[in-house]
């Protein structure tokens, strides 16, 4: 056979496996947020496209009463959702910092030698690092305590 042939019949083949195996994917529905299309990973929120929050709305399916009360539930809002991925970042931040503190500090009280002046303000830097961490502790705990379901929800 000629090699022109060859490619020809090679290609027709090819050209029929790939429509035969396309054929049985399933149609993608295209999410709208007002007149822009959502990308994997993004959500509808107030009718602005946002890839941070998590918007659903679960008050559409409901009538009359229960949708009032559906609605009026805070926790089913952007801005809810938005105080909470705060909160969450603020934790890891802070984690950050006090990392970063104890180990200026320890630094700081062995590069003390024999000063007896440094040596107070590195152990007075890590003790406060640790309140600090204390008091974030208790807070965080608090707002797991008032927020229902939690923050990390």
């Amino acid at each position: 056979m000629n090699m022109k042939i060859k490619q020809t019949i090679l290609a027709f083949l090819f050209i029929i496996g790939i429509s035969i195996n396309g054929a049985g994917l399933p149609v993608m529905a295209v999410e709208m947020c007002g007149t822009e299309r959502l990308e994997p990973g993004q959500s509808c929120c107030g009718g602005v496209v946002t890839s941070i929050i998590k918007c659903e709305d679960v008050c559409s399916g409901l009538v009359d009463d229960a949708k009032v009360a559906c609605e009026k539930d805070i926790t089913k809002s952007g801005l809810w959702q938005l105080l909470l991925t705060v909160i969450n970042v603020l934790t890891g931040g802070i984690a950050i910092l006090a990392v970063a503190g104890i180990v200026f500090g320890s630094v700081k009280y062995a590069s003390a030698g024999g000063n007896a002046d440094q040596v107070k303000k590195a152990k007075e830097m890590i003790i406060n690092v640790v309140i600090g961490l204390l008091a974030w502790a208790l807070l965080y705990s608090f707002l797991n305590y008032l927020i229902p379901g939690g923050v990390l929800n």
